[in-house]
């Protein structure tokens, strides 16, 4: 069930990032429908019901494609975002801690761009699969830097819904919303995710504290 509640919640932000990026008419319907047609995929060949295997059997999981919501909610085209982005780029052939470790070293050179610390989050849950207490202080600290800001709460909130614990991701991506901006660009993209993870929030508990000690 948490599988496609996960592709749901996926699809819904690539539409939304196709959005910002003022797609519109039959180029949204497009992207829409390309979307569709790979979720059906899934829906007719996925075993989201198997149980889980060993990482060191199961190899690399790419991570969460994060780079759409990223840009939506920090923008984009700056020395912050090309830091991200390598470290992104690094994750998704397979080489979360050579990722994680390159963001250590930007947040050490700048300890005060709360972009970098998001991105070391979510390159440290990467790395662990799960919100590890390295990655929970960096999204802490982003939130200390930007406490305004809605990128740290919903990143944070998605690393926890990772983890096992959407009640908590809900909880943070509703205390966004109600002080963003009713005009917000990105709020249709947060309401959809919440109501996505209502429908199965409660399917995975969360995992043990042991699975939780590692960065």
């Amino acid at each position: 069930m948490m599988g496609f509640t996960w592709l749901g919640l996926i699809a819904l932000l690539a539409i939304g990032f196709f959005w910002l990026l003022r797609l519109r008419g039959s180029l949204l319907t497009l992207a829409a429908a390309a979307i569709a047609f790979g979720c059906a995929g899934y829906a007719m060949q996925g075993r989201p019901d198997l149980d889980g295997v060993p990482r060191a059997a199961a190899g690399h999981t790419p991570p969460l494609p994060l780079t759409g919501a990223r840009h939506a909610l920090m923008g984009q085209f700056d020395a912050a975002d090309a830091w991200v982005s390598m470290s992104e780029s690094l994750a998704s052939r397979g080489k979360t801690e050579d990722a994680a470790n390159l963001l250590r070293a930007q947040v050490r050179r700048h300890p005060y761009d709360y972009r970098l610390w998001v991105g070391l989050g979510n390159a440290l849950t990467d790395h662990s699969r799960t919100l590890s207490p390295a990655a929970r202080f960096a999204f802490q600290r982003a939130i200390e830097l930007a406490p305004g800001y809605p990128a740290p709460r919903f990143f944070l909130g998605l690393a926890e819904a990772r983890s096992g614990n959407p009640p908590e991701a809900i909880r943070l991506w509703q205390a966004i919303l109600a002080d963003a901006p009713a005009d917000a660009s990105w709020r249709p993209m947060i309401e959809d995710g919440i109501l996505l993870m209502k429908a199965g929030a409660p399917a995975v508990p969360a995992p043990p504290k042991s699975a939780q000690a590692g960065s």
